[in-house]
């Protein structure tokens, strides 16, 4: 029979399986982060280009989608890994399926390429392409995230969607500005502009409330610099434009640097992120395994002596076990208490996505005015986004078609 110790190696040898398959997560993570940066550049290249007619950024599509595709080849190769071990990922079904929408959108991108070349959709399809697929790879990381069963990995790992979430919506604000100062007038402009500011900061708030203080400090210089005041002023110029008015061509270039010059900063800040998350794993890896071989020693102690002995455990050694048995009970408490906390920005945000999928299947609108609609809802209800969100499922589950 089995000793209550040998389950608490046992117990210790799963954990360390689990680190190391969140390491490697988040080596995919980083990975991940950095297609995501490449595509943000060819989908603000590829405005350029729509924008202005084919007369700007030509020259710029093909080296940047080389560098794009060599990013995905070694994307993919991380895919393989996971795929290699299947029983072994967390939250598999829900990451398999973002991997295989993320394959199949990478497919395509030869095809959109040739689209945007021949100048066959305009610089709002371009957009919206490129966002489903970014939104695609954002959706492993956030799985990533939800997977994690650490909570100091945990919350890095939500600290790390949360901004490249909100990168991404940096991403599209430059896009819709250039495509604002290359090509003129768009309908419903200044709301538009809004709901992508104020979803950047709901983002960076929250990628706040987790970060380590050397990257919130990173941040927080980034922010404050001032590359940004010049930014809000061409915000300003930009959202005051009127249908036929005219705009300074050399505003869309100096709207598109300022906007790359932030987001390529923004990667800085994900760097930074990223070592934080590679050192964590690899501390915590360490610490189990000496908490692991200080068990292991005590239970060879105890096999050595051999299954004849009476009473093979001194009271120094009953209390030994005794105590770990106890600090492993309050550190598992701990960590699911730990966890929930976490996990609820996560979960806030599965809950306002559904929401805002009802909205669009009950109403017929895109995810960019559902979106509105909750944010106007919440506004005029001086409620937390969420709570509608809720409000919204239930009655929606309660005046649903029944089965």
């Amino acid at each position: 029979m089995k000793s209550a110790l040998s389950f608490l190696v046992a117990a210790r040898e799963c954990e360390i399986g689990e680190l190391e398959q969140l390491a490697l997560t988040s080596e995919l993570v980083n990975l991940v982060g950095q297609l995501i940066h490449a595509l943000q550049k060819e989908r603000g290249v590829s405005n350029v280009y729509l924008g202005s007619k084919g007369r700007r950024f030509g020259e710029q599509r093909a080296p940047q989608a080389l560098e794009c595709d060599a990013l995905a080849r070694q994307v993919r190769e991380r895919f393989d890994v996971l795929y290699s071990d299947p029983h072994g990922v967390r939250n598999g079904a829900r990451l398999f399926a973002r991997i295989a929408a993320v394959l199949q959108g990478l497919d395509d991108l030869p095809g959109l390429r040739e689209q945007i070349g021949a100048r066959t959709l305009d610089a709002d399809q371009s957009t919206a392409a490129f966002v489903r697929l970014i939104a695609g790879l954002l959706g492993v990381v956030f799985e990533a995230a939800d997977s994690a069963t650490d909570p100091q990995i945990s919350r890095a790992l939500v600290a790390m969607f949360n901004f490249m979430q909100g990168k991404e919506f940096a991403g599209q604000e430059r896009a819709f500005g250039a495509m604002v100062f290359v090509g003129g007038r768009v309908d419903d402009l200044d709301q538009r502009w809004q709901l992508l500011i104020d979803t950047q900061e709901r983002c960076f708030q929250v990628f706040a409330n987790f970060a380590d203080p050397t990257a919130l400090q990173t941040w927080r210089a980034l922010r404050d610099g001032p590359k940004l005041a010049e930014l809000e002023r061409l915000r300003r110029v930009g959202r005051a434009v009127r249908a036929g008015e005219p705009l300074d061509p050399q505003l869309g270039q100096a709207w598109y640097d300022g906007c790359t010059h932030r987001i390529d900063a923004m990667r800085t800040v994900e760097d930074r992120l990223a070592l934080h998350l590679r050192t964590l794993c690899e501390q915590r890896i360490e610490q189990t395994r000496a908490e692991l071989h200080d068990q292991q020693a005590i239970l060879g102690s105890l096999s050595a002596s051999g299954p004849q002995t009476p009473a093979p455990l001194g009271p120094q050694l009953e209390r030994s076990i005794l105590d770990m048995l106890q600090e492993q009970s309050l550190r598992l408490q701990a960590m699911s208490d730990e966890l929930d906390t976490v996990r609820a920005s996560l979960n806030e945000r599965k809950v306002i996505e559904r929401a805002k999928g009802v909205l669009m299947a009950a109403r017929k609108l895109s995810e960019d005015a559902a979106y509105k609609l909750l944010r106007e809802a919440a506004m005029n209800q001086s409620r937390r986004l969420v709570d509608v969100a809720e409000r919204i499922i239930e009655a929606h589950e309660l005046l649903g078609p029944k089965a």
